[in-house]
């Protein structure tokens, strides 16, 4: 089977606004693996794996409707999958 593997970076209202447990819920829902975690610049990072890159989307579009969380700016790149990733996790 194919997988991809993208990373986000998210700048805007993205701390403490609930937004990694957000995406933690939202890539679950779609059957993704990775992480996210905060930066020091106020920004997120966000490695999202899985098998339609449709899905990333997905998770996109569902945070830019929470009502908390503001993205101003969205940046990503294609990475090469990582191989037996088998969960998703916030990381600190």
């Amino acid at each position: 089977m194919t997988y991809y593997r993208r990373e986000y970076n998210i700048f805007g209202r993205v701390q403490g606004v609930g937004l990694r447990y957000t995406v933690k819920h939202l890539a679950r829902a779609y059957g993704l693996t990775g992480w996210v975690r905060n930066e020091y610049d106020g920004s997120v990072t966000l490695a999202l794996q899985g098998r339609r890159v449709e899905d990333f989307d997905l998770v996109i579009d569902g945070l830019q409707q929470d009502r908390f969380i503001r993205i101003e700016e969205i940046g990503y790149r294609n990475l090469e999958p990582v191989e037996n990733e088998r969960s998703f996790s916030v990381r600190y």
